[in-house]
């Protein structure tokens, strides 16, 4: 112990800490670390690190190490692939509905929910249910409900004299797939925005109501700009998500008909794994990365970056 002998009384102090009791804190915070290093240097880096390589050779996945080295033409071949503008099309416009409709709509029901009504936690619990499935189970349920002639769908519709090929036509498969991914995904975000709702304080939208306010108003002058962060970060994930899109699309369509409902990630497992080259479906995660990449750090730069500065300003002034 260290003895200040200023003032009324002695301040006792405590004694640095020695250096081996430093390092032995160091060696433990090692210790808890290295399995999740590990574990992500292995499935994450070091898979990122393969996709780069090997994208700038032409290899079949096959008989060791890929030798032929073709340098940037993959990436040429890539951008010059009609198949590959139209995936980026369909990515455009599944980002353009999901911004305008499916979280408008997520929003919707979640302001909705937050009103005091029988069955109200019911209902949130069914809504959610549908994220909680996994994308198999969601594929195959809507391939057999929007099935052309038998599914249940056209059974329904057939009622009203009116009936669809879904999937099948390639004038309405993206329209079904968004239909799809929006039962799907509605859920997590209306949660998202009941949570960001429930963390205003009443005492603000009920001074507006009494300053004459109507719900509308109120709602658009005081509760929508306080869910300004929450809707920013769930526009995040919903790009982010989107630019991935694999799982719904492979089971439901397969990219089909005729490559009309195909994304970046089906198109990168057509060419590596059914037609046997990895060197090009490398090509094409590396430009996925890359997309996401630039996305997530522009989005943050320019769109989050209020939030951001909010969140590290809190933390620096807690005491």
């Amino acid at each position: 112990m260290t003895t200040l002998t200023k003032g009324p009384e002695a301040l006792q102090l405590p004694a640095p800490a020695p250096a081996a009791a430093r390092r032995g804190r160091w060696v433990t915070i090692a210790l808890f670390l290295l399995p999740a290093l590990v574990l992500f240097v292995m499935l994450v880096v070091a898979p990122m690190l393969v996709a780069l390589y090997a994208s700038v050779f032409r290899w079949n996945g096959f008989g060791g190490l890929p030798t032929d080295f073709i340098g940037v033409d993959n990436f040429t071949r890539l951008f010059r692939s009609e198949i590959f503008a139209q995936d980026m099309w369909h990515l455009a416009v599944l980002v353009l509905l999901s911004i305008c409709v499916q979280l408008p709509f997520s929003l919707a029901i979640a302001m909705l929910l937050n009103q005091r009504m029988r069955g109200r936690a019911l209902y949130r619990v069914l809504f959610f249910a549908p994220y909680v499935l996994s994308e198999v189970i969601t594929g195959v349920l809507f391939s057999l409900i929007l099935s052309p002639g038998s599914g249940m769908a056209n059974q329904v519709l057939s009622v009203f004299g009116w009936e669809s090929e879904w999937l099948a036509d390639p004038d309405t498969v993206m329209m079904s797939l968004f239909l799809v991914m929006t039962w799907k995904y509605f859920g997590f975000h209306m949660m998202i925005y009941l949570a960001g709702r429930q963390n205003i304080p009443n005492e603000l939208i009920e001074a507006a109501q009494i300053d004459g306010a109507t719900a509308w108003k109120t709602f658009r002058h005081v509760t929508l700009p306080l869910l300004g962060p929450t809707i920013r970060i769930s526009i995040f994930l919903s790009v982010i998500y989107t630019i991935q899109l694999f799982d719904l699309v492979w089971i439901l369509t397969g990219g089909g008909p005729s490559h009309s409902s195909e994304t970046m990630a089906v198109t990168m497992m057509d060419w590596g794994f059914k037609r046997s080259q990895v060197g090009y479906a490398s090509a094409i995660s590396v430009v996925m990365f890359a997309l996401s990449l630039v996305f997530a750090l522009v989005y943050q730069r320019f769109v989050m970056r209020r939030d951001l500065e909010g969140a590290m300003t809190s933390q620096g002034a807690r005491p």
